[in-house]
């Protein structure tokens, strides 16, 4: 389900010697061994990322489709998809009463883009649970098949969380663009002032 090529050598870095040994002989028999060594962070149960997030990705997302930037941006250009970015926000939460973000460091994002503020985490809170599905389920119409894109910025494992979450609730046209807004932002595209989307605060 890939749109690009993958990159052995990306893969294998960071294993030398000995390890790559280890890791070749476990590749052919056993892939827990490399959810354990490979990607220590990793919750068994869930298979959700737990915890330092900024860090090399795996190369793929069960259920998902990866792309690149030049199929985004053609995706973009004939409105194929919509755009969300997840990454966590830097500040103090959201008001319990207001449900607005406190942002203490600005996020430019893709524009067109909506922001999911800390979806990707590992673990998610009832309620930061509800606030990542009530919007997918709004943004989507309720529609499963709606064309989705989750990204965040390169070697985030917080995108790769919400992509399989998404995945995992059913959603069956899921995008990820691993590189996010590095990439984009390195090519020169322009990325604009974002603002994360306010949590629902009930009565």
């Amino acid at each position: 389900m890939f749109e690009v090529s993958i990159k052995p050598a990306h893969f294998f870095r960071p294993f030398r010697g000995l390890a790559s040994a280890v890791f070749l002989m476990a590749a052919a028999s056993s892939m827990p061994l490399l959810a354990d060594q490979h990607y220590p962070h990793l919750d068994p149960k869930t298979g959700y990322r737990m915890g330092h997030y900024r860090a090399p990705t795996p190369e793929s997302i069960p259920g998902a489709t990866r792309i690149d930037r030049g199929a985004l941006q053609r995706k973009i250009a004939d409105k194929e998809v919509l755009l969300i970015d997840v990454i966590a926000h830097v500040g103090a939460g959201y008001d319990p009463i207001s449900g607005e973000w406190f942002v203490q460091e600005p996020r430019r994002n893709i524009p067109g883009s909506i922001w999911l503020a800390d979806v990707g985490a590992g673990h998610l809170t009832p309620a930061m649970a509800q606030y990542f599905e009530e919007n997918l389920e709004k943004l989507t119409g309720g529609d499963r098949d709606r064309a989705i894109l989750i990204y965040c910025q390169a070697d985030c494992w917080m995108g790769w969380n919400a992509v399989k979450r998404a995945v995992n609730w059913g959603y069956k046209n899921v995008y990820w663009y691993p590189e996010g807004t590095d990439d984009w932002s390195e090519a020169g595209l322009p990325l604009e002032p974002a603002t994360p989307v306010p949590v629902a605060i009930g009565d």
